[in-house]
C-alpha cells in the first residue's frame, strides 16, 4: 500500500467517510467511502458502478483474523466519528492506518 493513497484514506476517514465491509473487487483491499465513491486502500481503484456487474461469490474459506480486523476497523472508524478530542483522533488514526497495513499484508 503505497504512503499516498494511506494518506488520502486517512484524510477522508477524517472528512467522515467510512470503511466498507465488502473488499475491493480488483486486489481485495480494504475500502473507504465518501459521497458514493469507494476508494481501495491498497491499489487505489475506484469500480465503476455503470459497469458494475455482480461477480458470483465463490466460496472462499473464511479468514477468522482478517473478519475480526474488518470489525475492529469498522469500530474504529465509529469511534473516529464520534470522538472530540484531537489527540484521541491522532491515536486512532494511528490504530486505523496499523490495522490497515496489517490486513494488507494478509491479503497478498
Amino acid at each position: 500500500m503505497s504512503q499516498d493513497l494511506r494518506k488520502k484514506a486517512v484524510e477522508l476517514l477524517l472528512k467522515g467517510a467510512t470503511l466498507l465491509a465488502e473488499p475491493c473487487p480488483y486486489c481485495k483491499g480494504v475500502r473507504v467511502m465518501k459521497d458514493g465513491n469507494a476508494l481501495c486502500v491498497s491499489c487505489g481503484k475506484e469500480p465503476d458502478q455503470s459497469k458494475a456487474v455482480e461477480a458470483p461469490k465463490i466460496d472462499q474459506p473464511a479468514n477468522p483474523i482478517l473478519d475480526s480486523m474488518n470489525k475492529k476497523l469498522e469500530e474504529l472508524t465509529k469511534e473516529l466519528e464520534a470522538e472530540k478530542d484531537h489527540e484521541k483522533q491522532q491515536q486512532i488514526l494511528k490504530s486505523i492506518n496499523a490495522l490497515l497495513e496489517t490486513v494488507s499484508k494478509l491479503q497478498k
